[in-house]
């Protein structure tokens, strides 16, 4: 007999729970996927076959061209769906609000949305340079012309895209999704939104008009620093099937056992995301309020808000932070320049208090930037810091820091990325505070010795 995927959950990522949309997410992330157990285990087994039986009874055998793969409920090679797959698939559709597919990596599952919908035009601006890569060889394939973010509406033609990565890599800040959809849809273009910095629970593009969305799952969804995955979620219903025909072909399907590890990270994907984003709040609020004060009775910290208005407002997302010592003030004050984040957007710039609240109603996220003083103290804060590994990505549950110039050529070489953890948020404080500390005692040490 051939392996059966459960008695009412086929390939799309139906479910018995589809008939119970009031169910949290984090129930969904749970529960969505109970149909699938077959056997008696509470923690779902890890399949590693690459090939499954054909049905025993040749009256019920269906040959490739009287078979819709879409509503099959069994396996046949795992180059187009397996049974860890399958079920990450299935918990991934309820939590990004649409059928959803798995591949082996973020730049994969993008690389298969360009070749898809194969647009003649794309606007993208900064961001995550592997993103360019890819349509760097899509345009050289097809002649695909990229055009800015900012490109008038004008220069979109019908079919186009207009990728947006928000919130953004690698400074946490954000884009108004609802605006850029307008901008598509009024010229026959579509939007689409790498969420990867925004996870289910912080944001829903869907929500505010984006026709396709994609994670690089080897952060937040993934969440351990374990596995590769990247995800696409279309609400069309021709596109998911379209996408999930050519991936058979482009050979970029998703891992046995990295499924299987990302449905083991769904289960805490919530709580995970949660004390991440409001960690990152409460740092990102002390380093400012700190880099105010320590700058001068009346002067303000510089912010990389999209705006220049001074008026500044109560945000109640943002952690106030206790008053610090005269020596801490100094020590940020004297080694950071500029901190960026959204939540920064949503404290100091009216306008994106006018719609970023709303798009991102429960955190702003656990990603932020630091600009330091110069290049020289952006290369060493890292090796002061003990609870902050000195890698790269993110959205794992330890904390990391990079010095983002170790892999990103296009970005400015004192800028620090922060991807903030699970860890207590004080001690992750007070390991920044003794960093920057150490810091400014070599740069006096230093002077002296030159004097």
């Amino acid at each position: 007999m051939g392996f059966y995927v459960g008695p009412s959950v086929h390939l799309n990522g139906s479910n018995h729970l589809d008939s119970h949309p009031s169910y949290s997410a984090a129930t969904q992330a749970i529960h969505a996927d109970d149909d699938l157990n077959i056997v008696s285990d509470v923690a779902p087994p890890l399949h590693v076959a690459t090939t499954f039986r054909y049905l025993d009874n040749p009256e019920e055998l269906i040959t490739a061209k009287d078979t819709n793969s879409s509503s099959s409920d069994r396996h046949i090679y795992s180059r187009e769906t397996a049974p860890s797959t399958t079920r990450l698939e299935t918990l991934l559709t309820p939590l990004l609000h649409a059928p959803s597919l798995t591949y082996s990596s973020g730049l994969a599952a993008l690389h298969a949305a360009y070749t898809y919908l194969n647009p003649s035009h794309i606007s993208i601006g900064n961001g995550y340079h592997g993103s360019h890569g890819v349509l760097a060889l899509h345009s050289k394939l097809t002649g695909a012309k990229i055009l800015p973010l900012d490109c008038p509406a004008t220069d979109l033609t019908p079919g186009s895209i207009i990728h947006l990565e928000t919130p953004l890599n690698p400074t946490g800040e954000c884009y108004d999704i609802r605006s850029y959809a307008d901008k598509a849809h009024s010229h026959g273009a579509y939007l689409l939104v790498d969420a990867t910095f925004g996870p289910p629970g912080l944001q829903d593009p869907f929500q505010w008009g984006a026709d396709l969305v994609m994670h690089s799952g080897t952060k937040y969804l993934g969440g351990h620093s374990d596995m590769l995955c990247g995800v696409l979620a279309t609400q069309r219903e021709e596109w998911m099937s379209g996408l999930r025909a050519e991936r058979t072909y482009l050979g970029s399907a998703m891992g046995s056992l990295e499924g299987w590890l990302g449905v083991r990270s769904l289960r805490t994907l919530e709580v995970r995301v949660q004390r991440q984003s409001e960690n990152a709040g409460r740092l990102v609020a002390w380093l400012d309020e700190q880099l105010k004060a320590g700058a001068g009775a009346g002067a303000k910290a510089k912010t990389s808000v999209d705006t220049n208005d001074t008026e500044t407002k109560t945000e109640p997302n943002v952690a106030t932070p206790q008053k610090e010592n005269p020596k801490t003030q100094t020590a940020i004050s004297r080694t950071i320049s500029q901190i960026h984040h959204a939540s920064l957007q949503a404290l100091h710039s009216p306008s994106a208090a006018t719609w970023l609240p709303s798009q991102m109603p429960n955190g702003y996220g656990p990603v932020f930037a630091i600009t330091m003083k110069t290049e020289n103290l952006a290369r060493r804060l890292p090796s002061k810091l003990k609870l902050f590994h000195h890698a790269t990505s993110l959205g794992g549950v330890e904390s990391l820091i990079e010095w983002r110039t170790m892999s990103d050529r296009s970005v400015d070489t004192r800028l620090l990325r922060v991807s903030v953890g699970i860890e207590g948020w004080e001690d992750l404080k007070g390991d920044l505070e003794r960093g920057l500390g150490e810091l400014v005692a070599e740069e006096g040490e230093e002077g002296s010795e030159g004097r």
